[in-house]
């Protein structure tokens, strides 16, 4: 019995398919260890999204050669598959790589793998084949992350995932309600469906299922109790949608609108397709229909041409929107998009400025949100035992996707309890 030792980095479809692959594993007989420890093969599931990403993912290839020597390494993912030409650099320290939409075949690479690097990685710019694996079980027991979808065709001129992950392409929504009920019978209580563009689920298929048909059929599935959505694009938030998501009473009220930036001259150069005004329109009807619905969102600092009007105009929409939680990114430049090579670029010292002030301005508005909860009864889903303050706690996350540690014992595990928000309740961020 082999032991395998497998590592994950970026994004929940990463985490996804991380554990698919871990399950897979494990059901053809291999020993699954942690990955601190002594494994004879290392698997480390890659992300290429920004350049701190692609660092990560050497380091973690780097790690796991000197842990052990003699060991297989394998870099999968995005990294493998769109820095391909580039793992010379970390030859000496992987021996298989494996890029998206192969990882399925992940049991067969490894059984005829001789000893010299290997290499399994497609044209991903032009496959249509959705890459179908599955769980059925979750790691944590209590959620799940459901990928439902992969590829993106925004092509938004700083971001490299299209390149790594290929055109659009759905799952069927049979098999996606089959894995859900799977996971139902194994003890999850919610699932989180994600994909690298949720958006645009079934418009590739044409057989009239969309992201709405696709949450109405998981909302049937029995002993689901929640379903949280992932990253969603302002355009899908209409007031249809919005008003039919407020009818299925499963559905969280914790919505994630990616943003990227609050200044329209910045969102043209971006090559996003709304303006802020729209955008703002999207998070009124969000509030119109939902309860104080938590609201997160992406930015990015310091892209090309950004001037400090322009970032001022970003930090005064966010401050507008009020976000529960805001998710900061400094500009990264890669290779192979329209943005690398853009004029202006903004200097890594700015970009830092920059971002330290939104990220304050993002605590301020998180903290605030939380008080327009206090003396509120709220849901929360009990997942695992937490010290906090030298207590043993047990903690888990509301509706709205608040980590609260309760006081309790073991049989609170994967239980749903409601409580009420106080001054006293421990916020976990």
């Amino acid at each position: 019995m082999k032991k395998v030792a497998l590592h994950n980095l970026g994004c929940k479809v990463n985490a996804y398919e991380t554990e698919a692959m871990q399950e897979m594993l494990c059901n053809a007989g291999y020993e699954i260890v942690p990955f601190s420890e002594a494994a004879d093969i290392y698997i480390v599931n890659t992300c290429t999204v920004t350049n701190i990403a692609d660092r990560k993912s050497r380091q973690m290839l780097h790690r796991a050669r000197k842990q052990n020597p003699d060991a297989i390494i394998v870099a999968a993912g995005c990294y493998a598959q769109a820095r391909e030409r580039e793992m010379h650099d970390v030859d000496s320290c992987v021996d298989i790589i494996i890029g998206n939409n192969r990882k399925k075949e992940l049991l067969r690479i490894l059984e005829e793998y001789e000893g010299m690097v290997k290499k399994d990685v497609i044209d991903i710019d032009h496959t249509r084949e959705y890459e179908d694996l599955w769980l059925g079980k979750s790691e944590g027991h209590t959620r799940a992350c459901i990928k439902v979808q992969d590829g993106c065709n925004q092509f938004c001129s700083y971001c490299i995932i299209p390149l790594a992950r290929g055109r659009v392409r759905s799952r069927v929504q049979k098999d996606v309600v089959r894995e859900v009920a799977a996971l139902a019978e194994s003890g999850c209580r919610e699932v989180v469906l994600t994909g690298i563009h949720l958006s645009s689920y079934g418009l590739d298929r044409g057989d009239g299922e969309d992201l709405l048909s696709l949450i109405r059929a998981v909302h049937e599935v029995n002993r689901i109790e929640r379903i949280r959505l992932g990253s969603l694009e302002p355009r899908i938030i209409t007031e249809e949608f919005v008003a039919s998501l407020a009818a299925l009473p499963k559905v969280c009220p914790h919505f994630h609108l990616s943003l990227q930036s609050g200044c329209d001259a910045t969102l043209k150069r971006m090559n996003r397709r709304y303006t802020s005004a729209e955008y703002y329109e999207k998070c009124v009807l969000l509030r119109k229909y939902f309860e104080n619905p938590a609201l997160t969102t992406d930015v990015i600092v310091g892209f090309p041409g950004e001037t400090e009007e322009e970032f001022a105009i970003s930090k005064a929409f966010v401050e507008k929107v009020s976000f529960y939680e805001t998710h900061i990114f400094k500009y990264s430049r890669r290779e192979g998009t329209k943005a690398a090579v853009m004029e202006h670029q903004v200097p890594e010292q700015e970009k830092a400025k920059r971002s330290g002030e939104m990220m304050e301005l993002g605590k301020e508005k998180q903290r605030q949100y939380e008080e327009k909860l206090l003396g509120k009864e709220l849901e929360v889903l009990i997942e695992e035992p937490a010290e906090v303050e030298n207590r043993q706690m047990w903690c888990g996350h509301t509706r709205e996707y608040l980590k609260v540690a309760l006081d309790g014992d073991e049989k609170m595990q994967n239980q749903l309890i409601k409580f009420t928000l106080t001054e006293e309740t421990k916020i976990l961020h």
